[in-house]
C-alpha cells in the first residue's frame, strides 16, 4: 500500500469496540450499542418449506438471531414467503436473510419478502473464468458503469422496502476484473466491496452490513482491518459481519474460526458473527456464543499512551526477526511447550498426549507430526531419558544441581535470578507482559522471553511488548502463553486461540505455551491447531470445507469425514471440499486439490484452480481424489 491509512481500530493498546451505525434488520438492531449478534445459515433445500422451517426453528431455539437461506433461483426466492409465513404462524419472527449468488432477479424478489439480502460483489454482476484481463482506465470505468446499471435496481428496491443488505466479499470469488487489477489480495477484497457500497451511497441507501470472508485467516484479518481503515478514511461506520469461510469441522473448524474472528473481536471490530462449521447449523450457535462471551470480561489491563502507527504492516504478514536460542526464533518454526510440572512422578506415558509414544519392548520413542518441542518439568527430576528431539525446561535450582552440564536442558527463571546467568548462557525468562521495561534484554541475547499475563486482553498487552521490542531493537525470541481455567474443552480451544492468534498473525511470537484444566491431548492439539490456523507451522492436512447450505449437492459432513479418514496423514496438503460450484474453485482459493459438487451425484475434481476430472459418480469420487493426489506426487502411504 502506497498511501498512509488511519488506524483500523479505536486503540491499538486498549480494547475498545468500534462504534458503527445501527442497522435495523426487521425488529433486531445490528451495530450501534447492540450486542454482537449471532447468526447462521440453513443447509436445507429452500424449496423444501417444512425442512427449512424445522431447521430454522432449531437454530432460533439455540440462540440464532438471524437466519440465512440460499436463494439460487427465482423459485427459491419466491418460496421464502412460505417459509416466513410458516415461521410466523408458529411464533417465530426472527429476521431472515436471502443469500444471493449470480441471480439479481432472485435478489429483487427476495427483497420484497425477507428482512435482508446478501450479495457477493464477485459474482452478482460478474462471471469468474480465471482470466487475466488488461484494462485501461476507460475500459475499467465502463465495467463499473455496467455493474452500477445491474445493481442499482436492487439498491432502490431495498431502500423502498426497508430491506437491509449485506455486501459480502469472499476472498475466493473475487471477479476476474478485480483480480486483474488488484490481485488475490485484501486490497482487492476491499475494493470489490467499495464499488458496490459507493453505488448504495450514491442513492442514499445505508442499511448495509459489510463482510470480508476468507478461509485463510491471515487474509481474512488483513482484509477486515483494511476495510475498517478505509471506512475511517471516508467517514463511514457500517456494521461488520465476521466469519472465516470454509473453516471446516470439529476442533480444526473451531480453532480456525476463533483465530480469525477472535483476532478482530480482540480489537473491537465486529457486530455480528457466524461460525461456519461443516456441521448442523444449530451446532454453530453455542460455539459462536462461547467465543463472543470471552469479550464480556472486565479483567482488562489498561495501557497508557496513544499509538497512532505500528512498526509493522497490519495488512501483510511478516514475522518479526529474532535471534536463534536453542532452536527457538530466527528461521525456526514456532515451538510448542508441554507442561508436566504438576505431576509428581513423570513417566514416559505422560508425554503421550504431547505426541511422544514410548515402546517398552523396543525401548524406542515414536513421534507424531504434532510432537511438542519442549517439556517443562518444574522442580522434579526425570528418571528416564527423553527422546533427543525433546528439549527440557526446569526451574533454576534443579538445573543448577542436576542438568547444568546436559545439552538440551535449560533453566527457566524470573527476573530476580538474572544475576545467576552468564552473558553467554541460554535460558528462558518469565516476563510479566504488563511490564513495559524490556531494554535490559539487550544484555541477554541468549534469553528466550516467556510472556505471561492473567489479563483477558492479551492481544493488546502482548502487542505493547511487540512495540517495545521494535522500539528498543530487541531480538530475543518470544514464547506466548495463555492459561484458561475452564474445564470445558470448547471454551479452552476458543479462548486460547483468540488470545494468541492475533499476535501470531502480526508476526510476533516464536512459540506458544498453553495451560488449562483439560487433557494434555487437548492442550497439544490446540497448540498445533493455533499454529496451523495462523499458517505459522503446518503439522497436518488442512481441510477447506464449506458449512453446507441449500445449494449443496452431496452430504458434506459424511463426505468430509470420508476424505479426512483417508488423507489426514498428508502433512501440509490442502484439500477443498465444496458443496456446489458457488463455493467451488474460487472459494477454495489456495487449496492444492478440490472436490466440488456440480450436479446430483456428480463431482468435479480440481488441481488448484483447474478442473481436471469432470462428472465423476459420487461413490467413486473419493478414490478418484486419492488417485489424483498420487498422480501429482503428494501421496504418501499412512504408517500402520
Amino acid at each position: 500500500m502506497s498511501e498512509k491509512m488511519p488506524p483500523y481500530c479505536n486503540d491499538y493498546l486498549n480494547r475498545s469496540r468500534f462504534t458503527t451505525r445501527e442497522v435495523m434488520i426487521g425488529s433486531v438492531g445490528f451495530g450501534g450499542s447492540n450486542p454482537v449478534r449471532i447468526q447462521s445459515m440453513t443447509t436445507t433445500d429452500t424449496m423444501d418449506t417444512q425442512a427449512s422451517v424445522e431447521q430454522s426453528i432449531r437454530m432460533i431455539d439455540a440462540g440464532c438471531e438471524l437466519v440465512r437461506l440460499t436463494a439460487p433461483s427465482k423459485k427459491d426466492a419466491e418460496n421464502l414467503q412460505n417459509i416466513k409465513d410458516e415461521l410466523v404462524s408458529r411464533g417465530y419472527e426472527t429476521p431472515l436473510v436471502a443469500d444471493i449468488h449470480f441471480t439479481p432477479n432472485a435478489a429483487e424478489i427476495a427483497a420484497k419478502i425477507v428482512e435482508k439480502v446478501r450479495v457477493n460483489p464477485g459474482n452478482y454482476a460478474d462471471k469468474k473464468r480465471f482470466e487475466e484481463i488488461e484494462y485501461t482506465d476507460e475500459s475499467y470505468q465502463a465495467e463499473l458503469d455496467r455493474i452500477e446499471k445491474k445493481f442499482t435496481p436492487l439498491v432502490l428496491l431495498c431502500k423502498e422496502q426497508g430491506t437491509a443488505m449485506r455486501i459480502g466479499t469472499n476472498h475466493g470469488s473475487l471477479s476476474d476484473r478485480i483480480l486483474s487489477r488488484y490481485g488475490d489480495t485484501p486490497e482487492g477484497m476491499v475494493e470489490s466491496a467499495m464499488e458496490f457500497l459507493n453505488i448504495c451511497r450514491k442513492h442514499d441507501f445505508h442499511d448495509i452490513v459489510l463482510s470480508m470472508k476468507a478461509s485463510n485467516t491471515l487474509v481474512m484479518v488483513q482484509a477486515y482491518r483494511l476495510l475498517m481503515a478505509t471506512m475511517s478514511k471516508h467517514g463511514m461506520n457500517y456494521p461488520i459481519h465476521l466469519g472465516v469461510t470454509e473453516a471446516g469441522d470439529g476442533e480444526d473448524g473451531r480453532i480456525k474460526s476463533a483465530v480469525g474472528i477472535g483476532a478482530l473481536l480482540e480489537d473491537g471490530i465486529g457486530d455480528t458473527v457466524r461460525v461456519s462449521l461443516t456441521e448442523a447449523p444449530e451446532a454453530e450457535i453455542p460455539v459462536a456464543q462461547k467465543l463472543v462471551n470471552k469479550f464480556s470480561s472486565n479483567n482488562n489491563y489498561t495501557l497508557s499512551g496513544k499509538v497512532d502507527s505500528l512498526p509493522y504492516n497490519p495488512y501483510a504478514y511478516q514475522r518479526y526477526e529474532t535471534n536463534n536460542v536453542g532452536k527457538v526464533g530466527a528461521g525456526n518454526v514456532p515451538v510448542v511447550i508441554a507442561d508436566v510440572s504438576t505431576i509428581d512422578d513423570v513417566k514416559p506415558s505422560h508425554l503421550f498426549g504431547y505426541g511422544y509414544l514410548y515402546s517398552v519392548p523396543l525401548d524406542k520413542w515414536n513421534l507424531s507430526d504434532s510432537a511438542a518441542d519442549f517439556v517443562y518439568i518444574g522442580n522434579k527430576a526425570l528418571n528416564f531419558e527423553v527422546p533427543g528431539t525433546l528439549q527440557v525446561l526446569c526451574d533454576w535450582a534443579l538445573w543448577e544441581s542436576t542438568y547444568k552440564a546436559r545439552d538440551g536442558f535449560y533453566p527457566i527463571i524470573d527476573r530476580s535470578l538474572l544475576d545467576k546467568m552468564g552473558a553467554d548462557q541460554s535460558f528462558f525468562l518469565r516476563h510479566d507482559a504488563t511490564d513495559s521495561d524490556v531494554a535490559f534484554l539487550q544484555k541477554y541475547r541468549n534469553c528466550v522471553v516467556v510472556l505471561e499475563s492473567n489479563f483477558s486482553n492479551k492481544a493488546q498487552v502482548y502487542r505493547n511488548i511487540y512495540l517495545k521490542f521494535a522500539e528498543n531493537n530487541i531480538k530475543n525470541p518470544v514464547i506466548l502463553t495463555s492459561q484458561q481455567d475452564s474445564s470445558d474443552v470448547e471454551t479452552f480451544q476458543l479462548w486460547t486461540s483468540s488470545d494468541l492468534g492475533v499476535s501470531l498473525i502480526d508476526g510476533f511470537g516464536d512459540g506458544i505455551w498453553l495451560k488449562g484444566n483439560v487433557s494434555s491431548q487437548i492442550i497439544n492439539a490446540t497448540s498445533f491447531g493455533i499454529l496451523q490456523a495462523t499458517r505459522t507451522r503446518i503439522s497436518k492436512t488442512e481441510y477447506i470445507s464449506c458449512p453446507s447450505c441449500g445449494r449443496t449437492l452431496f452430504d458434506l459432513q459424511e463426505t468430509t469425514a470420508k476424505i479426512r479418514a483417508k488423507t489426514s496423514h498428508l502433512k501440509g496438503v490442502k484439500i477443498g471440499i465444496m458443496g456446489c460450484i458457488v463455493n467451488g474453485p474460487g472459494e477454495m482459493a489456495d487449496a492444492d486439490y478440490g472436490y466440488v459438487g456440480t450436479g446430483p451425484g456428480k463431482i468435479h475434481l480440481y488441481k488448484e484452480k483447474e478442473v481436471v476430472r469432470k462428472n465423476i459418480p459420487e461413490d467413486e469420487a473419493v478414490d478418484a481424489l486419492i488417485d489424483l493426489i498420487r498422480e501429482h506426487g503428494d501421496w504418501i502411504d499412512p504408517v500402520s
